[in-house]
Order: C-alpha cells, then sequence, then structure tokens
C-alpha cells in the first residue's frame, strides 16, 4: 500500500492476465506486475499512479479498485 492511494484487485471479478491483462499495458507508470494467473500490485509504484482510470476503463467492472488516502 502507498502513503496517497490503496489499490486493490478482486480476483473474484478479475479474469486473469491470459485472458486479459490490459491493466498491465495501459497503466502508465507501470503499477501492475504479473503474478501467477493474476495482475498483482508493485507496492513501490503505487505512489506514482496519476489517477488517469485507464485500467479501471479496461478492466472488468470493479475488478481494481483505487482508494485516495488524502483529501
Amino acid at each position: 500500500m502507498g502513503l496517497f492511494i490503496n489499490l486493490k484487485i478482486d480476483l473474484e471479478r478479475c479474469i486473469g492476465i491470459s485472458t486479459c491483462g490490459k491493466c498491465l499495458k495501459v497503466c502508465p507508470v507501470k503499477i501492475f506486475g504479473n503474478g501467477d494467473e493474476y495482475p498483482v500490485s508493485i507496492a513501490e509504484n503505487e505512489d506514482e499512479c496519476t489517477l488517469c482510470d485507464l485500467c479501471l476503463d479496461v478492466c472488468e467492472p470493479n475488478a481494481i479498485r483505487v482508494y485516495k488516502l488524502y483529501q
């Protein structure tokens, strides 16, 4: 978890890297990495998130959630 955001990947909603993997391709700051079957969050990159919503736009609904930890 970063200082500014908390990123959650819902493994029940995510359809996996081999079927999709779009979040890995669209993220401009490389927050996502390859897990065994599903993407994983790279904790040290989370605070680079620009809140562009590209990952949210290409992934299954609610498979990824980004929570701002600041006002």
